[in-house]
């Protein structure tokens, strides 16, 4: 179905049915509970979700087949973000426009840096996409400022022309950005019991995007293009020495990652209408390579696993205070209760980098192929005892 085989067709149902139902199943504990405090389920958080989903996934088709390792990612992030919101200040608020010039202005951009960088591999592609990620870094702070309004960043004005759209509202606001009057901005609030979902407009745009990017990601994988991508992370000079030329492919799939960047980037803008020049920084590059790698590069599903399980730390441990863990643990004696919160303490709020990076060890040094090998290693294991369980039970009796 849709040119899928059997089992990616059942990963990319999976994954829609997860992006689908993402409100009900982030939201597993009642509002006025204690544990409500690990709830995903708002619209700012989801859309980050799938968001760095695409980012992931578009990283993925780089580095997880070709082998390449880029440190500069967030410069297409940055771009695909300054691009959007251009569009937003010169034609109109639809997000359609500014997705599409995202898309191209990152593709173009990327053409330019593959281009010098593919000219190296190993450490000195990744040192090369480094350095062209901090001089766009810093050319958005500087030079280029009368494009990105520097430190303060680039947003949207009630001076704008917007040619097909109003420069203001009816009450003399700032227009928000939509899908053809569908606001970005727009929520329902579902209340079933002590539980509220919050279904957003916002976050079902960005989910319907991620299942289309996650949908050609799989073509891409299963793709002789895919298989060529392949054979070079695996063996780049005996394709030189059968007489093809591994360049055109390398250039080609970093385009492709560059725009799935650059659509990541104008989807954040499409959100919050701002684009600053931290998007670009090397933390940002560095991120979507940990995304990556804890999901499990080279997979398809990996990356959006990845990205998911950072943002929800980053979102939901950096909140967990003192004042929270205080109220966990109020049932045990004073004495008993602070020295829990103290030992907990490092881990959670300012400390959640900490927790992550243990986690992040753990994974590296005992599931190498990152939470999707976790997941099949507990897959074959529950085969394994089904089909002992199978083999007992039809053992005749002695």
């Amino acid at each position: 179905m849709f040119g899928l085989g059997k089992r990616d067709f059942t990963l990319f149902l999976l994954v829609a049915v997860l992006a689908i139902f993402a409100p009900f199943i982030l939201n597993p504990f009642p509002t006025d509970s204690a544990m409500a405090q690990f709830n995903a389920g708002y619209p700012d958080l989801m859309q980050r979700f799938v968001i760095f989903g695409i980012l992931a996934i578009g990283f993925n088709i780089l580095f997880g087949l070709t082998g390449y390792l880029s440190f500069g990612h967030a410069a297409f992030l940055g771009v695909g973000s300054y691009s959007a919101v251009w569009m937003f200040k010169l034609l109109s608020m639809n997000v359609i426009p500014a997705i599409l010039l995202s898309m191209i202005v990152s593709g173009l951009f990327a053409v330019v840096i593959g281009y010098v960088s593919l000219r190296r591999s190993g450490i000195y592609f990744s040192i090369l996409t480094l350095a062209f990620a901090q001089m766009s870094y810093n050319l958005a702070y500087s030079v280029l400022t009368p494009i990105t309004n520097g430190e303060t960043g680039l947003q949207i004005t009630l001076d704008d022309p917007r040619l097909l759209g109003v420069s203001a509202t009816a009450d003399g606001g700032i227009p928000v950005t939509n899908l053809f009057g569908l606001e970005m901005r727009a929520y329902e609030t579902v209340t079933m019991g002590p539980w509220e979902f919050q279904f957003s407009v916002g976050y079902y745009v960005a989910a319907i995007i991620m299942l289309a990017s996650f949908y050609l990601s799989i073509r891409i994988f299963r793709s002789p293009f895919g298989m060529m991508l392949r054979a070079i992370k695996s063996n780049q000079n005996r394709l030189y020495y059968t007489g093809l030329n591994a360049k055109p492919y390398t250039l080609a799939a970093f385009v492709i990652s560059g725009m799935y960047a650059g659509l990541a980037g104008g989807l954040l803008a499409c959100m919050d209408p701002l684009a600053g020049a931290e998007r670009m920084q090397w933390t940002a590059s560095g991120e979507v390579v940990l995304m990556t790698i804890l999901g499990g590069a080279g997979t398809l599903i990996g990356p959006v696993l990845g990205a998911g399980f950072i943002k929800y730390f980053e979102n939901i441990f950096s909140k967990i205070n003192d004042q929270v863990v205080h109220s966990w643990v109020s049932f045990l004696p004073d004495g008993i209760e602070d020295f829990v919160v103290g030992i907990i303490h490092p881990f959670v709020g300012k400390g959640w980098h900490l927790t992550l990076g243990l986690m992040f060890m753990a994974i590296v040094i005992f599931l190498p192929g990152g939470l999707v090998e976790g997941g099949q290693r507990i897959a074959r294991r529950l085969r394994k005892r089904d089909g002992t369980k199978t083999e007992t039970s039809t053992t005749p009796a002695e």
